[in-house]
């Protein structure tokens, strides 16, 4: 049986105070907290202002197109 050489450890290309202060910087951002969805009640959409989730505003979007499609009725 032969061994293998180890492999030398790789210097890392960013420095360490960086990268510490990059991921403080995610956790920060998972903190804040968004609004939630008044319809469905999971988070909101940071850049909704209507807080809707983006699923119940895709749904709300979708909902216009379609009566804005149905021709108007007449009596």
């Amino acid at each position: 049986m032969t061994k293998r050489k180890p492999h030398p450890k790789p210097e890392p290309v960013i420095p360490s105070e960086i990268l510490a202060s990059a991921k403080a910087s995610i956790v920060v951002d998972k903190a804040k907290t968004h609004s939630r969805c008044v319809v469905c009640g999971s988070p909101g959409s940071p850049s909704a202002q209507d807080d809707l989730c983006w699923v119940c505003r895709r749904l709300k979007i979708s909902a216009w197109r379609d009566i804005e499609q149905q021709a108007p009725v007449q009596e």
